[in-house]
């Protein structure tokens, strides 16, 4: 608390935000730096949301939700200046190690060259495939997300026409990012079927649909659009973790003079008027921005949510299929296609694959409120690029998992939380020797976690899912129909993932709508 509620509450705001997530904090600092006074509320004690950094077990510091970056915007940590606070990334350029049941594997290298040598001795049929497979992803984030202020995730979201008229006679390109499954887009392009599945996931990656579903190739490109550091298409790990990344953003907001306050929960959000907060306090402003998602937005609103928009929010698939494990290590993990506990593969990411059919039946199980007989798992390991998030010797795993239901057909995520452990780490002992030895101790978030620890309602970690009827011109608009009450979360465009465009977005709409310059940005 910078202050005493009740002092707070004898300002008059320009303009609160509501939610200390990356994309509030972004959306504060640029209304500030505009000269608008701004006040953030937080409900939790410690910024940043779904991307912050807490301490599951003693002395190791981990990111509990976001784990890598790639997705957030080069416009937005130049012009916050983030390298400046101490934002330092390490690229995964090791890219994507993915082993196989028949002791087979693959190690899909960021570097073309290097990946392309792999393909050749794996699946030798299928590299021309695997260079036409890139290209259309090339193409696309060319067309659409290309360096500098023609990128379009920068302001007002694109229709489908505005989009179709950029990918030109495309037709690949525009099927992938409006038609085809994920496992259309593989199979058009690659005939070794351990080289398909070992895609699989990347196009259903938070999102609770199979990869036989249409639209998922999309997802595939979304996470393959951004240029963090120059560098297109890569992730990365965050020094310190993906939360430092919030804390960043923080000290850019109060730099630029907005107040930031946490353990401050808002009960109600009065249009044109302001808050009240859970405690009975009313804070005034004109202006009410939402960092919230929408459907705590909308609950936040109360009788004065405007009836058709309740409704489309209502529309918006909003209930999680994913699990996170914080897992913390005595060593690392042994995988018996490329054994070694210190090898190139532990420094990209790791997937634990599953096959066609193990997909399709993983995904229908969740969908009744059973969990599947495996999961697949994408595995990160902060440690190894960062030894000063864990005691001397111990090694962290991040484990983003799916499918998982959001509430069981028999029984509760407590009572069912240690069989959802022991099916992740089952899940990668089919490809380790050593994770039952390796394993110090865990944390388990299913979505009800996720939603109850982040307020992400369902545990949908993008507030809402990111496919094609969902993204773009169909995400909810910054603006809504009540008066003074934006949106600038992952609800609104570009989408989910550590962005900070969709707080600079909402900053220009509020800025714009109240005739302000913003010629101090």
């Amino acid at each position: 608390m910078p202050a005493p509620i009740r002092e707070l509450a004898l300002r008059r705001w320009d303009a609160i935000v509501v939610g200390a997530g990356h994309n509030g904090l972004a959306c504060a600092t640029y209304l500030s730096k505009a000269g608008k006074s701004v006040l953030v509320l937080e409900s939790q004690n410690r910024v940043g949301g779904a991307c912050t950094i807490e301490e599951p077990f003693p002395g190791v510091r981990m990111s509990p939700c976001a784990y890598l970056a790639g997705l957030l915007h080069p416009l937005v940590v130049s012009e916050l200046d983030l390298p400046g606070r101490g934002f330092q990334w390490t690229p995964a350029v090791n890219g994507l190690f993915v082993p196989f049941l028949d002791g087979s594997s693959i190690q899909l290298w960021d570097d073309d060259q290097r990946c392309e040598a792999e393909i050749r001795s794996f699946a030798p049929g299928d590299v021309e495939g695997w260079r036409a497979m890139n290209d259309v992803i090339r193409r696309l984030r060319d067309a659409l997300r290309p360096v500098g202020d023609r990128d379009l995730w920068i302001g007002e979201p694109p229709t489908r026409e505005q989009i179709e008229e950029r990918l030109n006679t495309d037709r690949e390109a525009r099927h992938v990012l409006f038609d085809w499954s994920m496992a259309e887009f593989i199979e058009r392009y690659l005939n070794d079927e351990r080289l398909q599945t070992a895609y699989l996931g990347q196009g259903v990656i938070g999102t609770n649909a199979s990869p036989f579903t249409p639209g998922t190739a999309s997802i595939r490109f979304h996470h393959s659009s951004g240029r963090l550091g120059g560098m297109p298409g890569m992730w990365g790990y965050v020094k310190g973790g993906m939360g430092m990344v919030s804390f960043y953003f923080c000290d850019a907001a109060r730099e630029a003079g907005a107040i930031v306050a946490t353990g401050v929960p808002v009960g109600q959000i009065i249009p044109g008027q302001g808050v009240i907060l859970e405690g009975g306090e009313r804070i005034f402003s004109p202006i009410v921005i939402s960092n919230a998602d929408p459907r705590r937005t909308q609950k936040l609103l109360g009788t004065a949510a405007d009836t058709a928009w309740s409704k489309c929010v209502e529309k918006i698939p909003i209930e999680g299929c994913t699990v996170k494990l914080n897992v913390l290590l005595r060593e690392l993990p042994d995988f018996t296609a490329r054994p070694g506990k210190n090898q190139p593969h532990h420094y990209g990411q790791i997937n634990a694959p599953l096959t066609k059919a193990e997909w399709k039946a993983g995904f229908v199980a969740s969908q009744l409120g059973e969990l599947p007989d495996y999961l697949w798992c994408e595995l990160y390991f902060q440690s190894i690029h960062d030894a000063t998030v864990t005691p001397e010797g111990l090694h962290t795993m991040s484990i983003f998992a799916q499918y998982v239901p959001y509430a069981f057909s028999c029984g509760t995520w407590d009572e069912r939380r240690e069989e959802v452990r022991q099916l992740a780490l089952g899940s990668l002992s089919r490809f380790c020797s050593n994770i039952n030895d390796a394993v110090l101790d865990s944390q388990v978030l299913g979505p009800p976690d996720i939603e109850r620890k982040v307020g992400l309602t369902g545990g949908h970690i993008f507030q809402g899912e990111c496919l094609p009827p969902y993204m773009w011109s169909n995400r909810l608009s910054v603006r809504t129909p009540m008066q003074g009450v934006y949106l600038c979360g992952a609800c609104t465009h570009p989408g989910g993932s550590v962005i900070g465009i969709n707080g600079r977005n909402a900053a220009m709409v509020v800025l714009k709508d109240t005739g302000t310059s913003d010629d101090r940005l």
